[in-house]
């Protein structure tokens, strides 16, 4: 498989993910920098221009949450969704918040094309992150986070979800420090064996 993938974005989930899973892939960077995604070329992998996309034998999948369904799919032995069904809707739970949410605030520091067309509402809309993403992490504290992961002993894909989510704070001025029970989070996951692989690799 062929992973799609952009350092800094979401799709450093699915790095993690794979290799938690055990499941061997070539990481193929998009260059952000100069707007690869935004050419034909990459819109043929994947039309939307944005990343992860990954590359299987049955074709190509986009969108986080459901790369990593199909992940934990096929590595079950993983473990990475919990067999109780209301653990497993408390982790997807997560995951619909990052993505629909958490990332959408992020996004307006860079990507307010998406939303708007005057250079005074980009302005508006960079001012606001740090609001904005400072009330994610406190909800992320409050009510999110068990400890030390997001359903509490058990690792799921909602922790590579939030901790690649977590990396972006500090960029959109939140004290993170501020936020205990998410520093303990974020110092567990940098021990493991996935985390430690991609910053070798400088996926991170």
């Amino acid at each position: 498989m062929q992973l799609y993938y952009a350092r800094g974005t979401i799709s450093i989930a699915v790095a993690l993910a794979l290799h938690e899973a055990g499941i061997d892939f070539e990481p193929v960077r998009v260059d952000f920098a100069n707007a690869e995604q935004t050419k034909p070329a990459y819109h043929g992998i994947n039309p939307k221009g944005r990343v992860p996309a990954l590359a299987t034998d049955q074709g190509i999948l986009t969108e986080t949450g459901a790369i990593l369904d199909y992940i934990s799919a096929l590595a079950p032995q993983a473990n990475l969704v919990p067999e109780d069904a209301f653990a497993a809707a408390r982790m997807r739970e997560t995951m619909y918040y990052l993505a629909s949410t958490a990332h959408i605030n992020h996004a307006h520091k860079m990507r307010g094309a998406r939303w708007a067309t005057l250079e005074s509402s980009f302005e508006d809309m960079r001012a606001k992150v740090p609001e904005t993403m400072t009330a994610t992490a406190r909800h992320l504290e409050t009510h999110v986070i068990k400890g030390p992961f997001v359903l509490g002993a058990q690792f799921s894909l909602a922790d590579p979800y939030l901790f690649v989510v977590a990396t972006w704070l500090a960029g959109d001025s939140v004290d993170v420090a501020a936020f205990p029970k998410l520093t303990a989070f974020m110092a567990e996951m940098e021990k493991r064996p996935a985390v430690i692989r991609a910053r070798a690799d400088r996926l991170l």
